[in-house]
């Protein structure tokens, strides 16, 4: 049985978007409601903040000492030596009501970014290039969540959390950066919780946290569910790799929308959380600048 250890005292509101830094061994992550980007160093349980002035969803390795995050309409560079942020792009959504939400870079340093609509079906999928581009991939979502690719990189997984409760599988054509062939990989539109960030492991399945759902699940790449991990509080977010080997699985968390009585049931709300994981998980991969 899997065991889950509470690393960092956090009390996010809205804990996401962890990302592991194989070179610094370090782990970013965002409270997207509290207008941070967290570093936080395992080896020493140091966690320091960098201010953004706004909501921040996700973010990408983009090079020493620099991330490239998403905010609420726009993509700017963090330095995270300095906290200075330098813009990027600015997007002018379809649906006033809309933001971006997760985001993960392929092997190929081009950043997936997705965004969460108050109008269903009105939110879409971006890919951010290293040439600067900025282009739709995919339409008629809700919360496009979390996502990643195949060890062998052929398929891609996408997830509209509400109120689909659906992850998705995509023929991925790596060279081109496009999608095709959409299915239904796993269906949770029959259970109280929604399926939040997700990552992969080098076994190929799927490790999804599971919102007001107390755990995260493994699902195969077939889509069949292997096994549920109980977690210490009611809404994980989203699970990352990391760690030396790439065996710790670090999961953050929320506290936003519980109730008193839900927060004393669950008291972790809002913190990190690590399991130490039998089979490595994929690496983290860095937006590619190297056209900039």
């Amino acid at each position: 049985m899997l065991s889950v250890q509470p690393v960092l005292v956090a009390r996010a509101r809205l804990g996401e978007c962890p990302v592991w830094d194989a070179q610094q061994q370090q782990l970013y992550w965002v409270d997207v409601y509290n207008y941070r980007v967290h570093q936080f160093t395992p080896a020493t349980g140091q966690d320091r903040y960098f201010e953004t002035g706004e909501v921040v969803s996700a973010i990408a390795l983009a090079g020493p000492h620099r991330l490239l995050i998403a905010l609420r309409h726009r993509l700017a560079f963090l330095d995270t030596q300095t906290g200075n942020m330098t813009p990027v792009c600015q997007v002018d959504f379809p649906h006033p009501d809309t933001r971006f939400n997760d985001g993960k870079c392929d092997a190929q340093g081009r950043f997936w970014i997705g965004s969460v609509s108050e109008a269903t079906g009105q939110a879409e999928l971006y890919r951010y290039d290293p040439d600067g581009t900025l282009q739709v991939m995919e339409t008629g979502l809700t919360i496009s969540n979390g996502l990643g690719w195949s060890p062998d990189g052929s398929t891609f997984y996408l997830t509209d959390s509400a109120p689909a409760k659906t992850i998705y599988a995509y023929d991925f054509d790596a060279k081109a950066g496009t999608l095709h062939n959409r299915r239904v990989l796993v269906d949770l539109s029959q259970e109280a919780v929604e399926p939040d960030g997700l990552a992969i492991d080098r076994q190929g399945n799927l490790w999804s946290a599971l919102w007001d759902g107390w755990c995260v699940a493994c699902f195969s790449a077939a889509g069949q569910e292997i096994q549920r991990v109980r977690m210490p509080v009611q809404r994980p977010t989203c699970p990352t790799f990391g760690g030396p080997e790439l065996k710790d699985l670090y999961v953050t968390s929320a506290s936003v929308g519980l109730s008193q009585q839900e927060i004393q049931q669950g008291i972790l709300a809002g913190d990190l959380f690590r399991i130490a994981m039998p089979v490595p998980g994929m690496p983290t991969y860095t937006w590619d600048a190297s056209s900039q």
